[in-house]
């Protein structure tokens, strides 16, 4: 073997070791996260985490903000004029920990921006690498992803969010079959125009895959949720905590 070729044998290997790397952290930020939410969902009830009344979900209020879905697979959902304070929600469907702040904190967010104390923009995202948990996990977040881009009108975008989370399968199964999300589309009223053909057809798959690469990497995104006020993220102590969320968005006006 000669020099050159020694010298592209030890490059090749480098690269290779970087690479697990990499996925092996990616597997550690992921299981942190989920365990985030797990615990999260655990100490509630009991207190240990924060008190009961600072988890207690907000009502959602009557009306919402203008939604208006964006080119590039994000979401804004703010009140005409409102530029700031900006929250940028990072998120996976396929995300436990994701699945519990919408439940904890949606409310939140919506009654800011309807308020107009806030400009939230939506970024989903897949978080999971390939080999992670046979792809199964990866395929999950990249189907419903992919079937939300296909949702043109701004408060169906918004519907069809909050009823994949509601829909969150196990990651570790199989789930969101490219039927149920169309289906889903229909239960929540979803009338854009070859919004069938477009998820069974997983149009928009590489699209999501590509926006969330270069999203957590401009971003520098290390698990979802992760939540940003006027570009720094915020403590998720305050971000499961609805009185605490709102009181840190009202600090940012």
């Amino acid at each position: 073997m000669g020099k050159g070729e020694r010298d592209k044998s030890v490059r090749e290997r480098i690269a290779q070791q970087r690479e697990l790397e990499r996925k092996q952290a990616m597997r550690k930020k992921i299981a942190t996260y989920v365990t985030v939410g797990v615990v999260a969902v655990a100490t509630v009830g009991a207190g240990v985490w924060f008190g009961q009344s600072k988890t207690q979900s907000e009502a959602a209020g009557a009306n919402l903000a203008p939604i208006t879905v964006q080119g590039d697979g994000t979401v804004v959902m703010a009140k005409e004029g409102v530029t700031s304070p900006v929250v940028d929600i990072f998120e996976d469907f396929q995300c436990p920990a994701c699945k519990q702040l919408e439940e904890i904190s949606g409310s939140t967010f919506k009654n800011l921006a309807a308020e107009g104390k806030a400009k939230v923009v939506f970024h989903p995202i897949t978080i999971f690498p390939q080999d992670f948990n046979k792809g199964i996990t990866r395929g999950n977040s990249v189907r419903a992803a992919a079937a939300a881009m296909c949702v043109t009108d701004g408060p169906q975008w918004l519907a069809y969010h909050d009823k994949l989370f509601k829909q969150q399968p196990d990651e570790t199964v199989e789930g969101f079959k490219v039927d149920d999300l169309v289906a889903w589309g229909k239960d929540v009223g979803v009338t854009a125009d070859g919004f069938d053909s477009c998820v069974t057809t997983q149009k928009h798959a590489a699209t999501v895959t590509a926006f969330s690469d270069k999203t957590i990497q401009a971003q520098k995104i290390e698990g979802t949720p992760t939540v940003k006020l006027n570009g720094t993220a915020i403590d998720n102590q305050v971000l499961f905590s609805p009185e605490e969320l709102r009181k840190t968005v009202d600090a940012a006006n």
